[in-house]
Formats: structure tokens, C-alpha cells, sequence
């Protein structure tokens, strides 16, 4: 602060002033004058006759952050106003549960080349499982081994569950053995975003200051998955905090192109999808972290409705915006994923009953389609021809998608505000303590800045930010009432900050390479809580084309 005195006084007086009425602390005071020039940073100006009577408040709200300072919060707390992403007249959706079960096949053949398995569908894998023609126990070693082999090169692994997949294969081949068949995850390896908790194992968050927790409970979508017949084999890494594809312990890299990223933060999962090193995996995203991974690393990433799956056992980093999802080879794939770790748990008060309905016979003529056409035609991303390919194949399967576009005069500068405001909450502790100083990343654009200037944030604009988000919200509706999937490109437009914001599902479906020979998508948007509709799409998309089939070179 010295150094920035001397540059510029004023602006270190007022960053003192309010570092010291957010921070609370005890052993310095402000001044009046300091509360006269620290008006600068909220656009407010005051006559000194306000400023006198503010003072006293001003000190009497120092006394009482630091009292709430007293009493540790549990991460599990969820703040008393919870978000709900449903708009005025919304009706919930009435759905019959039509995915109790999924068929197996009898019919799926061991590759000539073990080595093929790495790039085996859900339903491929299970085949041999349930005929027997491979162990829960082979496929578990088999995964594990390359997660050892490749995990190195990728960064993407930051502790693999050895002792505990192994301890689970056998007993599911003892089960299966005396003709216990759990379904059609039984005996299937998958590795999880390093944000979910494990009893047993560290849960680092991708973090210099947390890299020797533990949380001595398994989040609930674990919990499902393992019940279902799942076999945990790696928790993979996040960008420190969910940001980014940078961690304490290095940067996670795309298998297509091992120097660039594998974009974050949910980078990990999708860097060891993409290179065989799991059959899925699951992810969170806030505001594009399932959707970027999925999409740079080729893989199909599913971003459901905000509260669909439990965060119970999940690091938060904004409650009102967080969610998790699978990410994996196909769309189908994270249509059964999905189907197990969806629905209501007690500990997760955001989540809901609503029934999951995912119909493959359904016509796929009779959705009701919209696309962002000026989104489209303006797109200047390298990805622009793949897309406009993946128009005319769209055309071809029968669908005749009407232009709309997206919510105007709405100030989407300002939404930013609300996640800073909920992960400052979340981490006010880490910043208070100095820890957040320790980690990697310390740059202008780095979480570890982000989590200090929410201390800046005024609890007024934080409120108006989400009274303009339910107007978001009700514009998004009068678009999508219409319609049961909208397509639009998955960067380069507001599309991944509205839905977001709004809580609407998206699918994030690879669309072939670019001239560099990267991975490019597009993404489905659907309707809230229907989840099953842009699933269906981008099945029979993925049935007609190959580009979910596509895979890096150099994992065999």
C-alpha cells in the first residue's frame, strides 16, 4: 500500500478506508475524509453534514462484521434466500420417469486391440460387463494404468483412487457373479472434478492452500453413482478454485494439443475424457466450465437445470449459480449419467423431484427448434464453418429451426457482481487470512484478485444485479415458452452468461476439427427441467454424423 501512496494517495485512502469497514479490523481507524473519498468507488457523493452522521453507523458496522467473524460457517451453509431459476406463470413440466432402466446389450464383441476399450461407450462397456466377457476388476486395472501412463503428460489427475477402485471391482464381480446385476453402471470406472469430496482422500479444490484437505464425507452424487454400481477410479483436477485449467500443480493440458490448455475449470474431466483415461466424468460449472472443457477437448458435456443435482459435498462458489454435470463420450452416455444423479436430496435444498424423461423413440420432427441466426452468421470464431455444416445436417435430419434472438437492453456488465459477491462469501476466510496469497495464479484476472476486490462489492448493487436478473430471466422465458431446444453457438455470444444466469440446461456437442485440428461444438439449449429434449437431439445429431468419435492421437 506504501508503493501505491506514493502514486496515487487518494486511491490508496479510500482502498484503506474500505478494506478496513469490509475487513473489520480493530487496529487502525478511519477518518471522515476517508469516507468522503472512498464515495469515488460507488458512484455516491454525500454532503459533510451525511458524512458526520454516517460515521458512527460506519463503526458500528465494522462491530458487527466482526462479531459474524466469531462463529465459523460449515461449507455445507447455503445463504437463507435461496435462487429460484423458475419465471412468473412458470409450469412445471409433468413427466412420466421413463429411464428406469437402460438396455443392455448382448452383442458387443472384445476389440481386436484391448487398447480400443479407452474410447468404449457406457453401453459398449457394460455389454462386456454383463456378459462377462471382461471383469469389473480388468477394466478397473485397465483404466487405472492409464491414468498412470498419460495423467503426467496431461496434468489432468491430482490423486488416483487406486485402493478404493480395486476394493470395489471385486466385490462387484463377486456380486455379479451370484447374479447381482446393479445396471448398466456396474463395474464402469469414471473420475470426478477435484471439488467433490471423498471420505478417505483429499478433496484440494485445485488450490495451493487447501492441497492437503480432507472432507471426511462423499458427496451425494458419489454416493449414487458408487450405488449404482460406479467404480471411482481418480479425482481429477480443477482450475485453483474453478477457474481456469491452472492448478497448484501445474497446468492441465488438451490431449489434442498437449502445449494449450484443456480450458477450465472443470479441465481435468474433460482433458481425461477426451484421452480414454475414464469412460466420463463429472463436472461444475458457474459460468462455462463444464461447457468450455467439453467443448476444447471434444468431448459431450451436459450442463443441467440449477438444481437438478445435488452440491451437497461440492465446493460453492456462487449458490446461486453452481451446477453439476456429466461429461462424456456422447450425449446418450450423459443421458444415463444424468438419470442417476438427478433428483431431491435432503442436504441440497435447491434441488428438486421433478422426474428425468428421456424418450429415444420420440420423433425428433415434432421438437419445436430455434436457432440464433444473426449469433451464427456473426460468429468469428474458428469454429464458424463446422457450424454452419452442422445447420445443414440439422436441415437434412428434418429439422426446420425458426431464427430468434437473444434478451437485449439488459445490463449484462453488471451480472459479474453476483458471482464475486457469492464466492467472496464462500472464501472470505481464505482472503481475510492472507492464505489467498499463496496461491499459483496472482495476476489481474486470476481468482485468487477476484476473491480480494469482492470485498468492494456493495451489498446494494449485489441486490440490484439479481432484481435485473429476474428480468432476465422473464425475458429468456418469452423466448424458449415456444420452443424445446434452441441452437446456438457455444462461444462468442451471451448465450453461456444468460443460461447461467438463468439456470437453463445446454448440451455442448463436439461439430468436428478446425484448421488446427482442434475440437470445435455448438450447444442446445433447452427449456427448465427438461433436460430430455436437447438430449434427444443430440443423440440423433451424434447418430448421423461422426464426431463424437473422433479422438486424439497418441492414447492408444
Amino acid at each position: 500500500m506504501s508503493f501505491l501512496k506514493a502514486r496515487n494517495p487518494k486511491l490508496a485512502v479510500y482502498l484503506t478506508t474500505l478494506l478496513l469497514i469490509a475487513c473489520g479490523t480493530q487496529k487502525q481507524t478511519f477518518t471522515k475524509k476517508n469516507i468522503k473519498t472512498s464515495q469515488k468507488l460507488i458512484g455516491i457523493e454525500f454532503s459533510k453534514q451525511k458524512i458526520d452522521t454516517l460515521y458512527g453507523y460506519l463503526e458500528r458496522n465494522k462491530k458487527a462484521y466482526d462479531s459474524l467473524r466469531k462463529y465459523r460457517i460449515a461449507n455445507e451453509v447455503f445463504p437463507a434466500i435461496l435462487f429460484d431459476p423458475k419465471p412468473s406463470g412458470f409450469q412445471i413440466p409433468t413427466f412420466n420417469d421413463t429411464v428406469s432402466t437402460w438396455t443392455v446389450s448382448d452383442n458387443v464383441p472384445m476389440p481386436d486391440s484391448r487398447s480400443e476399450i479407452a474410447f468404449f461407450t457406457i453401453p459398449k462397456l457394460a455389454s462386456l460387463i454383463k456378459n462377462k466377457k471382461i471383469t469389473c476388476l480388468e477394466l478397473t486395472q485397465f483404466y487405472l494404468d492409464r491414468l498412470k501412463k498419460y495423467s503426467p503428460k496431461l496434468e489432468c489427475t491430482i490423486t488416483i483412487t487406486e485402493e478404493l477402485a480395486l476394493e470395489r471391482a471385486r466385490q462387484l464381480d463377486k456380486e455379479l457373479a451370484q447374479g447381482q446385476y446393479r445396471g448398466i453402471l456396474h463395474g464402469i470406472p469414471y473420475g470426478v472434478k477435484d471439488l467433490m469430496s471423498v471420505k478417505g482422500y483429499p478433496t484440494t479444490w485445485g488450490s495451493e492452500p487447501y492441497k492437503t484437505q480432507r472432507i471426511e464425507e462423499t458427496a451425494t452424487v458419489v454416493e449414487r453413482l458408487d450405488d449404482a454400481g460406479g467404480i471411482l477410479v481418480a479425482k481429477l483436477v480443477s482450475g485453483a478454485l474453478a477457474r481456469g485449467d491452472v492448478w497448484f500443480g501445474g497446468k492441465t493440458r488438451n490431449p489434442w494439443d498437449v502445449s494449450k490448455g484443456a480450458s477450465g475449470s472443470s479441465a481435468g474431466s474433460g482433458s481425461a475424457t477426451s484421452a480414454g483415461l475414464v469412460p466420463f466424468a463429472l463436472g461444475t460449472e458457474t459460468l462455462g466450465s463444464i461447457t468450455s472443457p467439453s467443448s476444447k477437448n471434444g468431448i459431450t458435456g451436459l450442463r443441467p437445470t440449477y438444481g437438478r443435482v445435488s452440491r451437497h459435498g461440492v465446493m460453492s462458489l456462487s449458490w446461486s449459480m453452481d451446477k453439476v454435470g456429466p461429461m462424456c463420450r456422447n450425449a446418450e452416455d450423459c443421458a444415463i449419467v444424468f438419470s442417476i444423479i438427478q433428483g431431491k436430496d435432503e442436504k441440497d435444498k435447491t434441488t428438486t423431484s421433478i422426474p428425468f424423461s428421456f424418450d429415444p423413440t420420440l420423433d425428433i420432427k415434432t421438437l419445436k427448434v430455434a436457432y440464433l441466426k444473426d449469433d451464427i452468421e456473426k460468429d468469428t470464431t474458428k469454429g464458424k464453418s463446422n457450424l454452419l455444416k452442422a445447420m445443414t445436417t440439422f436441415k437434412k435430419m428434418g429439422i426446420q429451426p425458426t431464427p430468434v434472438s437473444l434478451p437485449i437492453d439488459v445490463p449484462y456488465d453488471g451480472f459479474d457482481i453476483i458471482l464475486r459477491s457469492e464466492s467472496g462469501a464462500f472464501f472470505d476466510e481464505l482472503v481475510r487470512s492472507g492464505e489467498v496469497d499463496v496461491m499459483v495464479e496472482q495476476h489481474k484476472r486470476s481468482r485468487a484478485n477476484s476473491l480480494r476486490q469482492s470485498r468492494f462489492i456493495p451489498a446494494v448493487e449485489y441486490l440490484q444485479a439479481n432484481r435485473h436478473r429476474q428480468v432476465l430471466i422473464e425475458k429468456m422465458h418469452q423466448i424458449m415458452k415456444d420452443y424445446d431446444v434452441l441452437i446456438s453457438p457455444s462461444f462468442g455470444n451471451r448465450q453461456l452468461v444468460i443460461t447461467n444466469l438463468t439456470g437453463h440446461p445446454v448440451i455442448a456437442i463436439p461439430t468436428g476439427l478446425d484448421d488446427e485440428k482442434l475440437p470445435t461444438s455448438l450447444t442446445l439449449v433447452g427449456n427448465l427441467y427438461d433436460e430430455g429434449k436437447i438430449l434427444l437431439l443430440a443423440k440423433y445429431f451424434q447418430e448421423v454424423t461422426e464426431y463424437e468419435e473422433l479422438h486424439p492421437e497418441g492414447y492408444d
